[in-house]
Formats: structure tokens, sequence, C-alpha cells
């Protein structure tokens, strides 16, 4: 990331560093939509809406101005991520709750942009999926298996009011066949494996195939964004390839181990917020580690903890919990990793 110094004269600002990597966003956003309804859409400009609003609110009763810090972005970037992250049908409320809480307990009860130890968007995520587990887990098919695609009155009136003006409700949209509701490709491996079935058997499933190619789309979008941001020089390498390997080399041991209980590499790469992890979450430069060899530690740890969450853990989708979970540790991986200046010894442990 370019920061300010008086040494760098091409140096971005804070404003335009979030605005990038809004932009790095779009691509995976625009498949988003197109495979999962206007609900997504929605989300993002409610989000992006709560998460300034918050922001404009504390602001406000700690009596500072509030314009600067609105137009750093980085509450409208925390609300993008966030609307993102939801399903497209979660009600309004939740996503209200989500937003307040990441903005005001996350971010400016630390002080603001800058003093907060957990990513802001990840905070209000968790809280929602351990508060609202089902609401948060109910994803709509993707477009090629749903009965019905909802059109935008229909995925606003749903968001607004839990069901549209002809009485349709999220469970609606959500049948592909014979009343069968479809879940994500994540959440629908786990219960499957937990009924005796093998990954061969799980993965060849027609209506599991076509699902699973929407959320590829959309990991490629993703893809694509974060591959701007490298070029773009507003990330660093480091943190996306680290994350990336820890999926890799973790999926891989463990489907060497046995390919039928564990899920191949490619699944935990193409599934669920993996590209997004690993390119605008865990890149997060509050919260993330900072010296070189600590963003590789970083990094990989939480590439690690993903497959082990998704594998052995009670939730589907294990970024957010990931991602918190090496905020906590950043201190300490910052700490042991410090680059020894030059000129100097490194001390001792006696020291």
């Amino acid at each position: 990331m370019k920061l300010s110094s008086p040494f760098f004269h091409d140096a971005l600002s804070t404003s335009q560093i979030m605005k990038l990597v809004c932009f790095g966003l779009i691509p995976g956003a625009i498949i988003q939509i197109y495979f999962f309804g206007f609900g997504v859409l929605i989300n993002v400009f409610l989000c992006s809406f709560f998460c300034l609003s918050a922001e404009y609110f504390v602001l406000r009763l700690r009596k500072r101005p509030p314009r600067l810090t609105l137009t750093d972005n980085t509450a409208l970037l925390t609300g993008l991520l966030l609307g993102l992250s939801l399903p497209p049908t979660l009600p309004f409320w939740m996503s209200m709750v989500g937003c307040w809480f990441a903005i005001i307990f996350a971010k400016q009860l630390y002080g603001g942009l800058g003093f907060n130890p957990f990513n802001p968007a990840m905070v209000g995520y968790v809280l929602l999926l351990i508060s609202f587990p089902y609401e948060m887990t109910v994803w709509l098919p993707s477009r090629e298996l749903a009965l019905q695609v909802p059109g935008f009155i229909d995925s606003l009136e749903i968001i607004l009011f839990s069901e549209t003006s002809n009485h349709l409700t999220a469970n609606t949209f959500r049948q592909i066949a014979d009343g069968f509701t479809m879940a994500t490709p994540l959440d629908f491996s786990k219960t499957e494996m937990t009924q005796g079935f093998m990954t061969t058997e799980i993965l060849s499933k027609p209506y599991f195939q076509e699902n699973l190619t929407g959320w590829q789309w959309v990991n490629a979008g993703f893809l694509v964004g974060g591959i701007y941001l490298l070029f773009a020089k507003v990330i660093r390498w480091h943190i996306p390839a680290a994350v990336l390997s820890g999926i890799l080399i973790t999926s891989f041991l463990l489907s060497s181990f046995d390919s039928q209980l564990y899920m191949p590499l490619w699944f935990h790469l193409s599934s669920g917020a993996t590209m997004l992890g690993a390119f605008f979450i865990a890149t997060d430069p509050v919260s993330a580690a900072t010296t070189p060899k600590g963003r590789l530690i970083y990094g990989f740890s939480i590439g690690f903890m993903i497959v082990i969450i998704r594998t052995f853990g009670g939730y589907p989708e294990a970024v957010g919990f990931s991602v918190l979970l090496l905020n906590m540790a950043t201190p300490m991986i910052d700490h042991y990793t410090k680059p020894i200046i030059y000129g100097h010894q490194q001390k001792s442990s006696d020291e």
C-alpha cells in the first residue's frame, strides 16, 4: 500500500485508497448480483447507508466534525464488504444491527480509524452469524437452478417486509425442484457429510454442481478485482498469496489423507468468500500484520483456519472467524517478526 510520507510525493490518500478498493469489488459484485439477484445490490446500498449513518452519529456524539472522517471512505468500504457478505434476503433490520455494531463497537469505540484491532466488517458479520445463524445461512440458489428469480421489487419487499405483496417469502425463491430448497455449497456439503455421504457422491449431484458454478464465478470476479489491487499497488502480495497457500496446502493434506472424507482443494478455493477474504478482508491495513514476514505468517494462518473451521467447525463459512482470530494474534506476530534495523544486531533472548 502506498502510505503518506514526506519522501513519497506520489502517495495516495486514505480516501483514494479506499476508492480503489471499492472499484476492485465491482467485478465480483456484478457477478454476484447476476447469480443471486437484486437483493445483493439492495444489501450493498443499505449497508453502506447504515455504516455511514452510524459513523456520522458517533462523530456528532463525540463532538467531532464528521465531514473529514466520512469522506475517507472507510465506513463506505465496511458497508460494501458487509453488504456483499450477507444473504440477499436478510431482513434490513439485521443488516442495520450488524453495520452499527461494526462501526460503533468495532471501530469508533477504540478511537476510530487506525486504532481498531479487529476488522469492523467481520465483527459485524460474525455478530450476525452467531445471533441469527439460520437467517445468515439462507442464500438463494444460483439463477440457473431457481424456479423463480425475484425481481428488484420482490427483493426489496422481502428485505423490508419479509414477504412480497403476493405473499411470497424467501423460501419460495429458494426452491429448485419438488419443494426442495438449495443451501450454499459449503453448507450443503457439510450437511451431506454428517449424513454419511462421500465427497464423490456430493460433488456428482447435478444441482450441487450447478449451484457451485455460480459461486465459482463470484470468486473469479473477486480474484480479478484482487489482481487489479495488486497492480495498482493498493495491497501487497504477501497476505493474499499466504491465505491462498494456507487454504491450498491444508486442504491438499486433508484430501490426500482421505479424499472421500474431506473436500478437495479446488472446492475450498472456489467456494464461499475465499477470494473476497483473501484480497479484500484479510488485507485490512489496520488490523493485519505489518512486517513482511509477519504478513506471510498472518495470511497463511488465516488460510489454515478457514479450511479447519469449514471442515471441523459448526459453521460452514469461516472467513470471518479466521480473520478475527488472527487479528487477535497480530500484535504478537509483529513483535516476533520485527526486521533487524540496519547496523544493529538481533538481541538474544537473554537480553
